[in-house]
């Protein structure tokens, strides 16, 4: 699970998330993903826009999965606006995606600070 706490200047958009294994040499493998479409960040009953600039906390759930980490290896977190085609693209415009012709370009930031700090949590099984 991805904690991310960030801002839009949309009033609607996405925040995915994959988790990576990157080995020894460099090479770097998707784990497993998720997505959160910040109208949904409350729940599915009751869609609620962003305000601009107003900074949210998100929770992406990442897709079960199980990895074992060798010495030199390590895990990697891309946190984005988009992962399409592997999930519909957002117009980020906070209209119905189904009937709207307008795309628009969403800037997010995504915090570091200790007030709001991203973060990712696993559980971990040790031998």
């Amino acid at each position: 699970m991805c904690h991310a706490g960030g801002t839009s200047d949309a009033p609607d958009t996405d925040f995915t998330a994959k988790l990576v294994i990157v080995y020894e040499d460099g090479t770097a493998i998707n784990l497993t993903y998720g997505i959160i479409r910040a109208s949904y960040r409350s729940g599915y009953e009751s869609p609620v826009l962003i305000g601009p600039g107003v900074p949210t906390e998100y929770t992406i759930r990442l897709n079960p999965v199980g990895v074992l980490l060798r010495p030199g290896q390590r895990l990697h977190l891309d946190v984005s606006s988009s992962d399409f085609p592997n999930f519909d693209r957002n117009h980020n415009t906070g209209k119905d995606f189904w009937s709207d012709s307008e795309l628009r370009v969403a800037r997010q930031t995504v915090f570091h600070e200790r007030e709001m700090a991203s973060r990712l949590i696993i559980p971990i099984v040790e031998d």
